[in-house]
C-alpha cells in the first residue's frame, strides 16, 4: 500500500536537512516537516480518531500546512483541506456535510473560520463520530469541487491511485532533486496539491505564494533563483502584462499550465515574453488525480492550442453525438463522497464523462471545443465559447474574451461577449464584429458585446463564463 504520508516521510528521511518548504515569513527543512507532521498524528491518535476517518485541514499556502495534511495521513486519517479564508458558514457546511470531528490547524494564529479556532494545532468538534464509509477506506484526500447542481462535489481519492498518478505525471514533467518551486497555486486544488507533493518526494524545495501577484511572482522567480512554477491561463494574462509594464528579467525555467484551456495566442505571448522559458500545458480532472493529456515542452509550439496527447495509463475516445471527451485510467477517483447517484451518473460504462467537448486534430492531438453544459444554444445552433474567444484573441486589439449564453426572449439563448482591450487600443465593438464576420459563420458571431477593463471572475479567481451569464442576465 503505498501511503502518500508513508511516502513523503520517506523524502524526509532522506533529506532531512535540505530546506523542504517556504512560505512569506517560515522555512521548514524537511525534518522539521516530519517533526511537526508527526506532532500532529500523535495528538489525533491521543484524541481518539479512527483510521479513515475524514479530518478538516486549514490552508492557505502557509509552510506548515504540509505538515498538518502529512500528518492526518501518517495518522490514518482523510484529510479534507479547508482555505482559511473560507466564510464561517461555508467552513460549518463542510464540517457538518463530511461529519469531520476533528481539524487540524498549523498556523493557528492567522486568521480562520469558527469551526477551526482552538486547533493548536488539533482539535476535537463536539460532534459523534460519523459512520464508517466504505468509500473512504484508504482515501487520502477528498477534494471540494464545483459541481453543475451548484452544490460542490466531494471527489475521494485514494492513497495508491494517487500515489501511482504522480509516478505517471513525474514521466511527463521529470521534477529533479534540486528543483526549487515557486507554488502560487492554492493547496484547496488538486493541481497546487500534486505539485507539491512531487516537489517533496523528489527533495526539491516549494516556494510558498499565499495568493497570486504577478509582480511578487515576476520578483520571486528572479530572487529565490526559481527552477520552475506552475500557473493557471488567467495568472500567465497578468504575467505577461505586467513583465511588458516592469524591468523583471525573463524567467528561463519551466512554465507548467492547466486548470483551464490555454489558448494558443496566450501561450504564444508567454513564449514570447520569455522566450528561453519551456512552456508546458496540462489537461486532467481532479476525479482522475490530473493530468491526462499534455503538450511537452519540446511540442509547445506545433501543439499550441490543443491539449496534445494522453498521458502514460489514460486511454480515451470521443463519444456520443456531441463528441463528449471520456477516460479511462486505473487512477480514476473512489467516487463522490456519499453521493451515489452523481457517482453513478459521472461514468458511461467505465468510462469517465469529463463533460468537455473535443475533436482529434489533424496532427493527432486533441483539441477542446467547449463544455457540454456551456454550449450555446442559439436558436437552434449549438455554439462553442471557446471557438468564438480563440477568433477574438486573435484580434490585435483584444487582450482577453470571455463567451458565454444568456436567457433571450426571441433565440432561446443569445451570445455575449466580453472582451478586454489591450493597453492602449481602443476597439470599436461594431468593428469587432465586422472584424470577425468574415472569421465564423454568422449564426455564431456575438449578439452582444461587451467592453470590460477585466472579466467576470469565479470564486476561484479563474475567468467565468457563470459569472458574466449572471451578470448580462440581472441586468
Amino acid at each position: 500500500m503505498s501511503n502518500l504520508g508513508d511516502l513523503v516521510g520517506e523524502a524526509c528521511v532522506r533529506h532531512r536537512a535540505r530546506t523542504a518548504l517556504v512560505d512569506e515569513g517560515e522555512s521548514l527543512s524537511y525534518g522539521a516537516l516530519l517533526t511537526g507532521a508527526d506532532a500532529v498524528a500523535r495528538e489525533l491518535q491521543r484524541l481518539g480518531a479512527s483510521d479513515d476517518e475524514p479530518v478538516l485541514v486549514a490552508v492557505s499556502n502557509r509552510a506548515r500546512d504540509l505538515a498538518g495534511l502529512l500528518g492526518v495521513w501518517r495518522a490514518g486519517g482523510v484529510a479534507i483541506p479547508l482555505h482559511r479564508a473560507s466564510v464561517d458558514a461555508t467552513a460549518a457546511a463542510l464540517a457538518e456535510r463530511t461529519g469531520a470531528r476533528f481539524v487540524v490547524d498549523t498556523r493557528a494564529d492567522l486568521p480562520a473560520p469558527a469551526v477551526l479556532r482552538g486547533a493548536t494545532p488539533v482539535a476535537r468538534l463536539d460532534r459523534p463520530a460519523p459512520a464508517r464509509r466504505p468509500l473512504l477506506d484508504d482515501a487520502a484526500l477528498v477534494v471540494f469541487t464545483s459541481g453543475s447542481t451548484g452544490v460542490p462535489k466531494g471527489v475521494v481519492l485514494a492513497h495508491e491511485r494517487y500515489a501511482a498518478k504522480l509516478e505517471l505525471i513525474d514521466r511527463v514533467v521529470r521534477y529533479g532533486e534540486r528543483e526549487r518551486v515557486l507554488l502560487v497555486l492554492q493547496l484547496t486544488f488538486s493541481y497546487g496539491q500534486w505539485v507539491a507533493l512531487l516537489t517533496l518526494l523528489r527533495g526539491g524545495a516549494v516556494y510558498l505564494h499565499e495568493r497570486f501577484r504577478a509582480d511578487a511572482v515576476l520578483d520571486a522567480l528572479a530572487r529565490d533563483a526559481i527552477t520552475r512554477t506552475a500557473i493557471v491561463p488567467t495568472m500567465a494574462r497578468a504575467l505577461v502584462r505586467h513583465a511588458a509594464e516592469s524591468e523583471a528579467p525573463p524567467f528561463a525555467g519551466f512554465v507548467q499550465c492547466g486548470g483551464e484551456t490555454l489558448p494558443a495566442s496566450l501561450g504564444h505571448a508567454l513564449r514570447r515574453t520569455w522566450p528561453d522559458a519551456a512552456l508546458w500545458d496540462g489537461y486532467g480532472l481532479t476525479e482522475t488525480n490530473t493530468c491526462d493529456f499534455v503538450v511537452p515542452a519540446d511540442e509547445y509550439d506545433e501543439g499550441a492550442g490543443s491539449i496534445g496527447r494522453p498521458t502514460p495509463g489514460v486511454a480515451y475516445r470521443i463519444a456520443g453525438p456531441d463528441g463528449e471527451l471520456q477516460i479511462r485510467t486505473p487512477t480514476i477517483m473512489r467516487g463522490y463522497l456519499d453521493d451515489p447517484d452523481q457517482s453513478a451518473a459521472a461514468f458511461s460504462d467505465d468510462w469517465f464523462r469529463t463533460g468537455d467537448l473535443a475533436r482529434v486534430r489533424a496532427d493527432g492531438r486533441v483539441a477542446l471545443v467547449g463544455r457540454a453544459k456551456e454550449i450555446i444554444n442559439r436558436a437552434g445552433n449549438k455554439v462553442s465559447p471557446l471557438e468564438l474567444e480563440a477568433v477574438f484573441l486573435d484580434h490585435p486589439d483584444v487582450r482577453e474574451a470571455l463567451a458565454a449564453g444568456a436567457r433571450d426572449e426571441e433565440r432561446g439563448e443569445a451570445i455575449h461577449l466580453c472582451v478586454v482591450p489591450r493597453p492602449g487600443a481602443e476597439p470599436d465593438l461594431a468593428g469587432l464584429r465586422d472584424w470577425a464576420s468574415t472569421r465564423l459563420d454568422r449564426f455564431k458571431l456575438p449578439d452582444h458585446l461587451h467592453l470590460r477593463a477585466e472579466l467576470p471572475l469565479g470564486a476561484t479567481g479563474k475567468a467565468d463564463r457563470g459569472a458574466l451569464r449572471r451578470m448580462v442576465e440581472a441586468g
